[in-house]
Formats: C-alpha cells, sequence, structure tokens
C-alpha cells in the first residue's frame, strides 16, 4: 500500500517542492486548500504536478475542519507548512500570524491525538526562531538559545516548543524541522530574494527603472529549497523522532545576493553613498539601479543567521547538493525569462 501524505500549504514554494518528491516516491498527496482564498496553484502548475494532488478544505483556524480533512484523508504523514510566512507582514498582522503559525499547530496536533495518534507530524520551525545572535563565532544548532525578533519568528517558536511537548507527553512522531532560509524560483516575490532577481530582471528588460530594498547587510544562510524538502521527508522517516536543523553552513549579505544575481544578468554595480542613501549604480551604463527604502526596514532586525547542520548529515544522511552561485542562477535565469514573456505570477 502507497503512503498518503497531507500537506498544509501545498501551493507555496516547500509545499510544491514536497508534492513533487512525495509523488516520485510513488504517495498519495493530499493537499489543503481553504475555501475563503482561492488556491494559488501556480506553483503546482509549474511542475507539472497539479493534477496529481488530491485536495482537501482545511483550515488552521477551525480544529473541526482540521478534524474532518485528516478523517478524510487518512493520512500516514502530515507535513504542517501552512503559516502566514512572510516576516515582515507578521508586524502588521501579528494576530493572525499568531493564530495560523502557533495556534493552528495547537489544533493540528490536538485533532491528531482525537483522530490518529498513530499519524507522523512535521511541523515547519525556522530559522528566525534564533533571532537575535548573541554569539557570532558560533553556527545555530538544535541546541542553540531561541531569541525571536518578529511575531512570525515568536509564533514558530510556540509551535516548536508544542510540537516538543506533544512527542514528550502522548508518545507521537512529531518532528520540528529548523530550516534555515531555503530560496527557489517558485519563492514569492514579496521575500528579499525573489525581490532582487524578479527586480533585477524587470530593470534589465525596461519593466522598471530602480529597485528599492531594505538592509543590504542581513546576513543569511540561503540554501535551497528543492534540497531542503529531501531532509524534511528523511526526518519522518527515522526510527525516533527529535528534531534537525537544516542549512548550508554558509553566510552572505543582501548586499551580496544582489551582486551575484546583477552579475548574472549582465550588471555591474557600484555602491555609492552611506545608510539610507546608499545606491547601486551599473558601470556599465552608469544608470541608479538599487536604492534603499527605510519603509522595508523591519522594526527589530535579525542580522546574521548562519546554521549547522551537522546533526542531520549524522543521522539523516542529508547535505545540501546546490551552491549559492548555482542557486541564484536559477533564480534569475527563471526571472529573466519570465519577463520576457510576461508571466510573473508569484
Amino acid at each position: 500500500m502507497p503512503k498518503t501524505a497531507l500537506i498544509t500549504g501545498v501551493s507555496g514554494q516547500d509545499g510544491a517542492y514536497l508534492s513533487r518528491l512525495l509523488l516520485q516516491k510513488g504517495y498519495r498527496v493530499v493537499g489543503s486548500v481553504r475555501r475563503t482564498a482561492a488556491p494559488r496553484m501556480s506553483r503546482l502548475m509549474e511542475l507539472g504536478i497539479e493534477n496529481d494532488i488530491e485536495p482537501v478544505e482545511l483550515d488552521l483556524t477551525e480544529i473541526t475542519n482540521v478534524m474532518r480533512a485528516i478523517e478524510h484523508a487518512k493520512p500516514d504523514e502530515i507535513y504542517n507548512l501552512a503559516a502566514q510566512s512572510f516576516v515582515a507582514v507578521s508586524f502588521e498582522q501579528p494576530i493572525l500570524t499568531a493564530e495560523v503559525g502557533a495556534l493552528g499547530n495547537a489544533r493540528l496536533l490536538e485533532a491528531i491525538r482525537t483522530v490518529d495518534p498513530k499519524i507522523r507530524l512535521y511541523q515547519a520551525s525556522s530559522s528566525e526562531m534564533f533571532g537575535k545572535v548573541a554569539d557570532r563565532t558560533k553556527l545555530q544548532n538544535e541546541n542553540s538559545p531561541f531569541h525571536p525578533r518578529s511575531p512570525y519568528g515568536v509564533s514558530k517558536l510556540f509551535a516548536h516548543w508544542l510540537t516538543v511537548n506533544y512527542r514528550e507527553s502522548y508518545g507521537f512522531f512529531a518532528v520540528s524541522g529548523i530550516l534555515f532560509n531555503h530560496e527557489s524560483p517558485l519563492r514569492g516575490r514579496e521575500f528579499v530574494t525573489r525581490k532582487i532577481t524578479a527586480g533585477l530582471a524587470e530593470v534589465k528588460h525596461g519593466r522598471r527603472e530602480i529597485l528599492s530594498l531594505g538592509n543590504l547587510e542581513a546576513q543569511r544562510d540561503w540554501g535551497f529549497a528543492g534540497d531542503f524538502v529531501d531532509g524534511i521527508w528523511r526526518m519522518l522517516q527515522r526510527p525516533a523522532a527529535d528534531d534537525y536543523v537544516l542549512a548550508t553552513g554558509t553566510t552572505t549579505s543582501v548586499r551580496g545576493f544582489c551582486e551575484l544575481a546583477a552579475e548574472r544578468l549582465g550588471f555591474a554595480i557600484d555602491w555609492k553613498g552611506k545608510g539610507d542613501g546608499e545606491t547601486g549604480i551599473d558601470r556599465k551604463s552608469g544608470k541608479t539601479i538599487i536604492r534603499i527604502d527605510p519603509r522595508y526596514y523591519r522594526p527589530a532586525e535579525v542580522d546574521y543567521l548562519l546554521g549547522d547542520a551537522a546533526k542531520a548529515r549524522r543521522e539523516l544522511g542529508w547535505s545540501p547538493a546546490t551552491t549559492l552561485a548555482d542557486l541564484v542562477t536559477m533564480m534569475v535565469e527563471a526571472d529573466d525569462l519570465r519577463v520576457r514573456e510576461n508571466r510573473l505570477l508569484y
């Protein structure tokens, strides 16, 4: 009998790549959709799997609906990827962020406890839980202290510890994957990496004049989402449940990501000015193509994240296969084509 997986957030970046992986492994894949919002299936369509996903109505703000969805799907595994996932928006919508990201996880855990405690659960935790890193000489691993700096990070931390609590209290097979930033051509344009690759592609093709960004000095550990979903799946195949960091172990600034993307689009950036007045000028044309806009600063910034995935390498046999250079090339080429074809869908 093939396994059945229920994926919340199936239409997002991670949901799409995970769905494809599970289908390749012979799973029956059930994906949650909400009646109150038209499902955005464009990512699944881009991977050519939209017709292979069995939809089920599931809204994490309503526990009876969650229970009925689980009873209908009868999953062996649940991957909880649903959330208000954009950090900047969480400052403007903290209650919604908590309702879905924190309490949504609580409802899901309670529904599993009621319907079928044998279901294996993956909870999508986040490197944003580490937040304000006190010691930059150390990489962040499963035992590093948490200090979230946004409502999004706080909501993820609640869900993370509640997952641990249910595992210890009720013997659930429930794991939390603490994933560092993972990007792809399917990333939403609200995230800084896609904002950069799509925005600079639009500048190249004359669709806009300037790309506006916030903090250029923030450093992140960026990997490829297609690599990370393999680690997610491996977590639920272990004989015992535990929590794992997935990361590349290298960190790059937003400025560095800009430079890599710009180079692949034929630009060469020179930086002029300081602070809010800094601009990025294309050396070849002399035109300003990047500027700083303070509106994109976070109220509390996460300046530095760098993950240690040694435990995942040791116990899961997982390691990232895609370099940052290859990831940037992949994203730039996809957005360059989309802009030329006038189809920036997400």
